[in-house]
């Protein structure tokens, strides 16, 4: 969980605080979530890498939001992190043992997808839809 102050706005130096370094954490942190999306999507039987179309543009779109804007959404991708972290593991280990992971994938998939969908709300797309971006 984030320590947010009331205002909801993070303090210098925790996880949601905008730096060049928090930006360049949020692309690798992106990357990592992108990949582990598109693991959870064939796990589900969903097409092939469904978040590869928009992985690229997320971090840009970040980086040339509103500050209020640019915060909420590394913290987004933070709270995203922390919920397909243990599911991740918990597919993998439930596929290892032979049992069938598809019904948990679409859980964790519509999970993702609602959270995603949520972080582009966040941010200028320029009259683009979640649609667009392939959720």
């Amino acid at each position: 969980m984030n320590a947010i102050p009331p205002s909801f706005t993070a303090a210098p130096g925790t996880p949601g605080a905008q730096s060049a370094e928090g930006a360049a954490d949020a692309d690798v942190r992106w990357a990592a979530l992108a990949d582990a999306a598109n693991l959870v999507a064939w796990l589900a039987g969903l097409e092939s890498d469904p978040v590869a179309r928009e992985m690229h543009a997320l971090p840009e779109l970040i980086r040339s939001a509103e500050p209020w804007r640019r915060e909420r959404a590394e913290n987004g991708i933070a709270d995203l992190v922390a919920i397909m972290e243990p599911g991740l593991a918990a597919l993998i280990g439930v596929n290892a043992r032979g049992v069938d992971p598809q019904p948990a994938a679409l859980a964790l998939w519509d999970e993702f997808a609602a959270a995603h969908a949520a972080l582009l709300s966040l941010l200028p797309l320029e009259g683009a839809t979640t649609a667009d971006w392939g959720v």
